[in-house]
Order: C-alpha cells, then structure tokens, then sequence
C-alpha cells in the first residue's frame, strides 16, 4: 500500500453550499445547486465517538474493497476499526458525513508528537461511500475537520496521499527537511501539509511519533 489512500472524486464540483450550525460538532450542509447531482441534498457532519466503531469499519472495508480488491478493504477496515475503538478526542479525532441516519463518509486525525510544543494531525484515512463519490462529500468533510482542529489551537496539518485531491482543501508539498515522516516513505511525492495558523510550517529537526496503529510501514 502506498500510503493512506484516499477515495473520493477527483472532480471539481461548483455547487452553492450553505451552512447552518446547528450545535457544537454538527454542521448542517446542503446543496443549493440546481446543475449538482446533489442538488436538494443535505447531510450531516459529525465528531464520531468509539460508539460508531462497526459503522466505521464497515464504511471503509467496503470503500477500500470495492476500489482496491479485498486484501486492502481488509488491511484499510482493520486499520479504521483500531482507530476508531482508540477515539479519544485528543490523540484519535474522527469525523463522519450524514445522509439522513446513515454514515457515507469518514475521516481520521492523529497526532504526530515532536520534542518541541507544537501541534500536529495527520489526515488519514479518508473514506467516502462509493455511491456518493464525486459529489464533494470527501472535500467538505475534510474542511469540516479542519475547522475544528484550527479550533483546537491546533498548528498544522498533514497528510499522505493524492497531491492532486489534497491541493484542493489546502495541502502542499510538505519536504522532509521541514518536517519528517513517522516512518519512511513510499511515496515522497505524497506528503503534503498545510499551516492553520498565520505563521508558516515550523522546520522541525526531529522525527515525530505517530499512534502505535500507523507504526507499521505497510500504511507508509
């Protein structure tokens, strides 16, 4: 496996969004586009707790397996069930997409531990349900979790994966000289980061410590 694969459209989509905060980690988002296949749709964005373990794993088995074959839906739903049992808002951060009662999207933060007081999250994985890809699900769930770091005083963040997918909520090519890898890369190309503060991203000269359930090079 070459990374932490994300699935979700690799499409721009120019549909008008409008949002109402409901309550503190609900976001309601509909579509207002009549040109969107979305159009008239609203979903849902929610921070998930270890209570969604199963609706989780089931998510990204079946997002990974559909996309990659049944080893990777397995080794991708193994990792998202160890992630997920481990939920505890400070180093594990997940957050869903909603369809009325039913999830169709997920993401991960974990934290990446230097010596020196920073705060870093990695994004990783990312899974959207293979009937609501290319709509935008994936990018608007990825904001939603970003504004909720840069609430969280959090000071960048990172992830490995498609340049050309992430470029659009933000990432940018992230060189090792500034910051490295918990483990060695496959693929270099793909580590990406981007500041959520007003400074710019911090050289660090250490390497961090991911979650022990990244520490395994199959996911690098």
């Amino acid at each position: 496996m070459a990374g932490p694969v994300l699935h979700e459209n690799r499409h721009r989509t120019n549909d008008s969004i409008s949002r109402d905060q409901c309550k503190p980690g609900i976001l309601l988002l509909c579509s207002q586009s009549g040109r969107n296949p979305i159009a008239g749709w609203c979903m849902n964005f929610e921070i998930l707790d270890k209570s969604m373990q199963r609706e989780i794993t089931d998510l990204f088995t079946s997002v990974f397996t559909s996309s990659e074959g049944e080893a990777e839906g397995k080794l991708i739903g193994n990792l998202a069930s160890a992630l997920s049992s481990n939920i505890d808002n400070q180093d594990i951060l997940c957050f869903g997409a909603y369809e009325k009662a039913s999830l169709i999207g997920s993401i991960f933060f974990t934290r990446l531990r230097f010596n020196q007081a920073i705060r870093v999250y990695m994004l990783a994985p990312v899974a959207v349900s293979t009937d609501h890809q290319g709509k935008g699900v994936g990018q608007a769930l990825i904001n939603f979790g970003l504004a909720d770091l840069k609430d969280r005083a959090v000071d960048v963040a990172i992830t490995y994966g498609d340049p050309g997918f992430y470029s659009r909520v933000g990432f940018v090519p992230l060189s090792e000289n500034v910051i490295k890898a918990p483990v060695k890369l496959s693929m270099p190309a793909g580590w990406l980061g981007q500041s959520l503060g007003d400074e710019p991203i911090p050289a660090m000269s250490d390497r961090p410590r991911c979650v022990r359930e990244f520490n395994d090079p199959v996911y690098w």
